[in-house]
């Protein structure tokens, strides 16, 4: 008798949970977004890119929006680029505007200079710390100033606002940064983003702080700043935001092989050094990747480069130094092998059937002595096997069966997976590795890291960037904090190339242990040179005492096998803007402290006054400009504000967002239809018990 009053009450009170969810689920459709929902493109006339207006329509009514075209050179030189970028931000209307425009630049880029040009005039910004230099611009906003603001919102994600633009005027902000380039597998590579994929945004909705489509939540508190509108494509309408980009290639050594996968280009060559890169189009949406390889003529690829620069009270540098690749490999181990696919609304289309096809030629290599494993993940995720099982046909056929299966649908809830997939052990008698497929869609990254470095155990784990406009902070930082290695895959041609160089890296022997000597006091990030493997370089930015003289001593272990090298400090190359990109580094490794629980009243001084010495966008700093003479009469009203990107190249737009924003979003249609669906499971349950309680 009690226990049926027990059952009874527990399965009531199981009911009114539910019937509570399920209710909430109503009211965030009915009120949480509302907002993104309202959204939209107007079509106004047929679309060159650069003329007419751009109308949006919200609760208020429709207003206009200034448009924008930007400009890029890169000039690359040995293993560094240096990249200006010119956004002209147009209005085209009859009032005044302010332009907000969240936009993607390389994961490891260093942001050191930005101006304004109004006219025949221009102003040099100067290094804030953060909240000063929104005070500033806030300020001049409404003394009707033209000013113009540059924030980091991720080390791949920024902001540019640009305050009163006349009408029919421009504003043109310049932004440089420089970067170093990747080297793997003989092919050097420099990639450009153009759009920031709509992002999936976890947690509770906790109010919002800025224009995005996405209310800040307790999981990602900055949600509403890296959620710009987004154009929905429509027939007869052109995309938005055009792009023309020229890049200036000096090699240091005679070039074989120049491509470009997802763009068409055209090469010029001055000399077999060096070469000029143009898009074939001249002008391209800002809807995709763009990403120039090119590898050294044979026998001419470089095994070590290092440059310097002298700076105030150091000498700056970079060093890349590439580990012999003719060793035996070592005894095999056996693996066990864990596959994680992403199959939410984003990766529709081109994606997902990348991904899928990658998955398949990944499952195909597995030797019969392997375990493996494969879990799909969307607003929810899921195991192909309770746990890891032997390669077997049999088994084998049932992943088989099982990745033809996979639709792209739903959320992007990758704790889950990560959390199926990671297990935290360690155990020496086999190698354990994670191959995890995604665009990388989501705004709680850090989260994430948290959760790869507190799991990983004796996990490597290695990201398959899917799609034209994968996250690149969250793959390579992944990757990182996994200490494993990344791979891009952009179109399904290349899935078979891309997984073959995976393979390779995957059944080599890894180089680790490696350590580097200096010649005199030292400063150098990574403070920990990571592994290793196949075609992957030693690659580290010091700041080194200026009387520093002799040999940088780098050794390691490639499986079994000992390896050393050593480079003269005096015969280093002349190198520009190695301080910005050491300090970029040091600025990254203080601010990954926080994750291991570090005091930010005792980071963020640190990342100011580096940021300011080095005149460096950051986390807590930011680029201001302002004209000192005011602009807008104080009797006009300024209008405008978030500027709208292109959906990425290939992602459905109605996959992503629907009528109301899902896919890569935190999904309010998913969570009424999951709250439903509890509510509909309760009913059930209940209905089917009460015979028990007759």
């Amino acid at each position: 008798m009690n226990n049926t009053i027990i059952s009874r009450r527990t399965l009531a009170l199981e009911f009114f949970h539910l019937l509570a969810f399920a209710v909430c689920a109503v009211l965030l459709l009915a009120f949480g977004w509302v907002e993104a929902a309202e959204l939209e493109r107007i079509p106004t006339r047929p679309a060159d890119a650069r003329q007419g207006s751009l109308f949006l329509k919200s609760a208020d009514g429709t207003f206009a929006v200034p448009v924008l075209d930007t400009d890029v050179t890169i000039d690359v030189t040995g293993i560094v680029a240096r990249a200006h970028v010119e956004q002209h931000f147009r209005n085209p209307s009859d009032n005044w505007q302010e332009g907000i425009y969240v936009f993607p630049l390389p994961e490891n880029a260093a942001v050191d200079h930005m101006k304004m040009k109004v006219g025949e005039r221009i102003v040099e910004a100067d290094v804030k710390e953060k909240a000063e230099a929104k005070a500033i611009y806030r300020q001049a906003k409404s003394n009707g100033q033209q000013a113009a603001l540059v924030e980091q919102e991720r080390p791949n994600i920024f902001t540019t606002s640009v305050a009163n633009i006349p009408p029919h005027g421009e504003i043109t902000v310049e932004i440089d940064y420089q970067q170093t380039l990747r080297y793997d597998a003989g092919s050097f590579s420099l990639r450009f983003p153009m759009v920031v994929g709509p992002r999936y945004i976890p947690g509770q909705p906790i109010g919002k702080s800025d224009s995005g489509w996405a209310p800040d939540t307790d999981r990602v508190p900055d949600a509403s700043r890296i959620t710009p509108p987004v154009i929905e494509p429509k027939e007869g309408q052109a995309p938005i935001n055009p792009v023309q980009l020229k890049v200036t290639l000096d090699a240091g050594v005679p070039l074989a092989d120049i491509a470009s996968p997802y763009h068409a280009i055209k090469v010029t060559r001055p000399s077999q050094h060096s070469a000029v890169v143009e898009l074939a189009d001249g002008t391209v949406p800002a809807n995709k990747d763009f990403e120039l390889t090119w590898m050294p003529a044979p026998n001419q690829a470089p095994q070590a480069a290092l440059f310097t620069e002298a700076g105030k009270d150091k000498t700056y540098g970079l060093l890349m130094m590439l580990p012999p690749t003719t060793a035996s490999k070592a005894v095999r181990l056996p693996r066990e092998v864990i596959y994680v696919i992403d199959t939410s609304g984003s990766m529709t289309g081109p994606s997902i059937n990348q991904a899928k096809q990658a998955l398949e030629m990944a499952v195909s290599r597995l030797s019969s002595g392997d375990r493996f494993n494969i879990i799909e993940f969307n607003s929810y995720a899921a195991s192909l096997f309770p746990e890891a099982q032997p390669a077997s046909v049999d088994n084998l056929n049932r992943a088989k069966s099982f990745i033809a299966g996979l639709r792209a649908q739903g959320g992007t809830e990758m704790a889950a997976a990560l959390n199926l997939a990671l297990n935290g052990k360690e155990d020496s008698s086999r190698v354990r590795q994670v191959i995890f497929l995604t665009d990388g869609s989501v705004g709680n990254e850090d989260e994430l890291f948290k959760l790869i470095e507190s799991k990983l155990g004796d996990s490597r784990l290695f990201t398959v960037g899917i799609g034209s406009a994968p996250n690149s902070w969250f793959m390579t930082k992944a990757a990182q904090a996994g200490r494993g290695t990344f791979t891009y895959i952009g179109r399904i041609e290349e899935v078979k190339e891309k997984m073959a160089g995976l393979f390779a890296k995957l059944e080599a022997p890894v180089v680790n242990g490696v350590r580097i000597d200096w010649p005199g006091t030292v400063e150098a990030w990574p403070a920990r040179v990571p592994d290793l493997y196949l075609g992957e370089p030693v690659q580290v930015s010091f700041a080194l005492d200026p009387t520093a003289r002799g040999d940088i001593k780098v050794s390691g272990m490639r499986g079994t096998t000992p390896w050393s090298a050593s480079m003269a400090l005096d015969g280093a190359d002349a190198g520009h803007g190695l301080g910005v990109l050491w300090a970029r580094k040091k600025i990254g490794a203080l601010v990954d402290r926080l994750r291991d629980g570090a005091s930010e009243d005792d980071i963020k001084p640190q990342v100011v006054a580096l940021a300011i010495e080095h005149h460096l966008a950051s986390k807590y700093t930011s680029l201001v400009a302002v004209d000192k003479t005011p602009a807008r009469p104080a009797d006009a009203d300024l209008k405008g504000g978030a500027m709208p990107t292109n959906m990425p190249e290939g992602w459905d737009h109605g996959a992503v967002f629907g009528e109301l924003p899902k896919g890569a979003t935190d999904s309010t249609w998913h969570l009424l239809l999951g709250g439903i669906g509890l509510l509909l499971a309760a009913v059930l349950r209940l209905g089917a018990c009460r015979p028990a309680f007759a």
